[in-house]
Order: structure tokens, then C-alpha cells, then sequence
């Protein structure tokens, strides 16, 4: 479908006057061919692949956002999951490899790499294990690299072995980093019905059905939607959803134009654009704002769930008129410490988990940096965690959980990451014990919805 003159005039008054940006062109690259049994000839392997792979990126995506005046904010990596890597290996540690890829992020100049993930959704290999049980050494000693777990799916159901352990070492993460808030906690993500073709991070990889390397985009625009509401205070909500949908549509064609752009200039397939409105704790590029200019006094009172509701399917809407290649996550992120309207309505305590496990029902994501008491037993965090992920696997959705339990920090207080990871307040969890449930371990079985075959 051709650009109209009035559509190129708008998309450039969206990026001068109501912040959009393309939030992340993100490059997927394949690690297949660096399997090897000596760890250090693996992470070699793998630094020699991403610098081949990844040194054109970042002067492409430039070219691209010169010619066309849209800027992209992030440049990054995403790669295979690497527990594939781990089976083969001849240690219990794979910290090398994460070292490597570390490595490589801050050479290309990076700001995050994913794909420190493996799928344990039915079960775990030796590859997984070793991944996971390096997670904190890994995540401790990285500063760029973000990993991630898909412990459910709603054709396999929940691995609670992996979930139980999963809040023991996201401690282990939080007290290796204690110095600076937990910040290993941030670079980490658990997930159910995770997409293999994600751009945006902590989740971000390269899935086994991609292609070699691929170009996918993330795209942002909570400002533009925000604007577009606030200009029909007393629409009602089928001209509301109207108005939203076309939005959505106008900024997934501005996206998927500059990702097919920038895998042009580097001579690769354009993958996905991932239509999700993602906020940065900069005033005016806030989802809750959005939420606040469709009536509600602050995110996280009585009717927020239902706003959330029709931002969300309206983005999915829009999005899919304009491009058969939608893919990702695509919704509305909800993460606490990147928005400023939410980390405001967490600190009047009118956003609590509890509203936002409701929120994540009808959004994509799920619990995104969320910040508890550093004394949270390991327990309680692996039952928020399978909370989350039972709502992805009964509703076939994409959950997850992004939870910092800040070391030293009490409810009414906050711990400052800075830059996108912005300021979490610590929001309370509940007392009663989780401890007899978690302990159960096994897994909880795939719901009948799993049976489409």
C-alpha cells in the first residue's frame, strides 16, 4: 500500500510534536553454528558470530532514521536461545559464553542484547539446567545482556520444579547486585507462551523456526495515543475505539516502513514489527496517561482493567489492518518503574500487584519491574510468579514477571535504576505463606484449551 502525502505530513508531526519513535530496531541473529564442547571456544565462537553479524547495524539504523526523520531509539541483538548451546559443553558453567556476549553488546555499542534464555515449559535438559543455574553468576557480572525463561505454555502447562527454583535464584540475583538495587533482577524475565520473535528486552531472542538473521521492530507511540484521546474528552467508547484503532494503524505502518528500511540497507529479511505501546519514564510517553485521558482519575482505580481492556484490543486492531506482519508481543506494556503516571499512582498506593495481576489479563506482558521487599521469601516471588503465568496459559496469552525484590528496601520506599529502568517504588505483597504450595513442585497440567489439535 503506497505512502500518501498527508500520511508521510502526519507521521512527521507524531515524531516532532507527540514523541513518537521506533522504540527498538532489533536484529535477530542465529547462534546455531557456534555448538561446540569446550566453553571458551563456544564464547568465542559466538563473539567472532555477533560482530559479523551485528557491526552493520547501528550505522544503518542511522542512515535510515536520517532519511526518513523517525527516530530509533535502541539498537539491538536478540539471539537463539542459548541453553541450546549448554547440552554439549564440558562444564556445569556457561558463564563464559554470557561473558562473551556481554562483550560483543558493548563493542557493537548495544545498549541490550537477549536471548540468555531456554524453554523448560515440559521439562528441563542438561542445557537448561546449566543456564539456569548460572542465571546469577550471569546476570551479576553482565551489564548488557538480559535473559529470560518460558517456564509455561498453555499446550504444556506450568513447569512448577522450574518456578520454585526461579524465586530462589531471582534472590541469589537481587544479593549479588544489592550495591546497585537488584539490578540483575531488571535483565530478567520469566515467561508463559513466550514469542519467538520478540524485539523488545528482557524477553527479547531468536527462535529456532527464524530465519539465519532477521530484522524485527519495536515501536512506540504512547504520546500519540494519548494526544488522540485527549482531543475527544466526551467521546463515547465506540468513537473512542474508532479513533484509537486508526491511531494504531498510522504508527504500524511508520514502523514496519523504516524495519523493512534498515533490513534493506543490511541485506536481510524484515521479520516483524512488534505494535506494542511502550513508555519510558519521560513525561508524556506514559500508558497511564492514555488511561487517565480516557476518564480515570489514576491508573489502578476502578475501571482501569476495562480502559486497559479497549487500549489494548484496539492497538491489535489498528496494528493488523496495517500490517500483515504484525508479530512479537504486541498490546500495551504496563512496566511500573518506565512510567511515570504508574510509578506515581504506585506510590499513592492506588496501583497495587493485585490490580495489576487483573490489568495483565487483558494486556500483554504481564508483572513488568515490579519492586517488593527485599526480605520477600523466594516462595511468595515464585507464586506471583505462577499467578501470572496461569493467566497466560488458561487465557493463550503472553505473561510474564520482571520482579525485584530491591535488597534493604522496605514498602514506601523506591530503588533507582536510571535510564529506561527508571525508579520503582516497593510495592507490598502479601504476608500469608505460599511455602506448602510451592513446595509441591511437579507441573501444572496444559488447561483443555491446549487441546486444538
Amino acid at each position: 500500500m503506497p505512502y500518501a502525502f498527508d500520511e508521510i505530513i502526519e507521521t512527521l508531526r507524531m515524531v516532532a510534536l507527540e514523541a513518537l519513535d521506533i522504540r527498538t530496531t532489533t536484529l535477530g541473529v542465529s547462534l546455531r553454528s557456534c555448538v561446540g564442547n569446550d566453553v571458551h571456544k563456544v564464547a568465542d565462537a559466538v563473539y567472532t558470530r555477533l560482530m559479523r553479524a551485528g557491526t552493520p547495524l547501528i550505522p544503518a539504523a542511522k542512515r535510515v532514521e536520517a532519511r526518513y526523520g523517525i527516530p530509533i531509539v535502541n539498537k539491538r541483538i536478540a539471539l537463539t536461545p542459548v541453553a541450546l548451546l549448554c547440552d554439549g559443553l564440558d562444564t556445569e558453567d556457561p558463564t563464559p559464553i554470557a561473558h562473551a556476549i556481554d562483550r560483543a553488546a558493548r563493542d557493537l555499542g548495544i545498549d541490550f542484547i537477549g536471548g540468555y534464555t531456554a524453554h523448560v515449559e515440559k521439562g528441563m535438559t542438561i542445557g537448561d539446567r546449566r543456564l539456569i543455574a548460572s542465571l546469577p553468576s550471569a546476570l551479576s557480572t553482565t551489564e548488557r545482556m538480559c535473559a529470560s525463561i518460558n517456564a509455561g505454555s498453555t499446550h504444556a502447562g506450568i513447569n512448577m520444579e522450574a518456578v520454585a527454583w526461579l524465586g530462589r535464584l531471582i534472590k541469589d540475583m537481587a544479593a549479588l547486585t544489592a550495591d546497585r538495587g537488584g539490578i540483575a533482577c531488571g535483565k530478567f524475565a520469566v515467561f508463559c507462551n513466550a514469542p519467538q520473535d520478540n524485539p523488545f528486552m528482557a524477553g527479547a531472542q531468536h527462535g529456532i523456526g527464524e530465519p539465519e538473521v532477521v530484522i524485527n521492530v519495536g515501536i512506540s507511540g504512547p504520546g500519540v495515543v494519548r494526544h488522540v484521546v485527549e482531543q475527544i474528552p466526551d467521546a463515547d467508547f465506540t468513537v473512542l475505539a474508532e479513533s484509537i484503532k486508526r491511531t494504531a494503524f498510522k504508527i504500524t505502518r511508520a514502523g514496519e516502513l523504516i524495519g523493512r528500511a534498515v533490513a534493506e540497507e543490511l541485506g536481510v529479511p524484515f521479520g516483524i514489527v512488534d505494535i506494542s505501546l511502550a513508555p519510558t519514564p519521560l513525561k508524556g510517553d506514559s500508558v497511564g496517561d492514555i488511561l487517565a485521558a480516557m476518564g480515570l482519575e489514576c491508573a489502578g482505580t476502578h475501571g482501569s482493567t476495562a480502559a486497559l481492556a479497549l487500549l489494548n484490543d484496539c492497538v491489535k486492531k489498528g496494528g493488523a489492518m496495517a500490517s500483515s506482519a504484525v508479530g512479537g508481543m504486541s498490546g500495551a506494556f504496563i512496566p511500573v518503574s518506565e512510567d511515570a503516571h504508574m510509578i506515581a499512582a504506585a506510590e499513592r498506593g492506588v496501583l497495587t500487584i493485585d490490580k495489576l495481576e487483573a490489568m495483565t489479563s487483558v494486556c500483554c506482558v504481564g508483572l513488568d519491574m515490579i519492586a517488593v521487599p527485599g526480605d520477600t521469601p523466594a516462595e511468595t516471588l515464585s507464586a506471583i510468579i505462577a499467578d501470572e503465568l496461569a493467566i497466560g496459559m488458561i487465557n493463550n496469552k503472553t505473561t510474564a514477571v520482571r520482579i525485584i525484590p530491591a535488597p534493604g528496601k522496605k514498602v514506601g520506599e523506591s530503588v533507582e535504576f536510571g535510564g529506561l529502568l527508571g525508579t520503582a517504588p516497593i510495592m507490598a505483597v502479601h504476608k500469608e505463606s505460599s511455602v506448602n504450595f510451592i513446595k509441591r513442585g511437579g507441573r501444572i497440567p496444559a488447561p483443555i484449551q491446549g487441546m486444538t489439535n
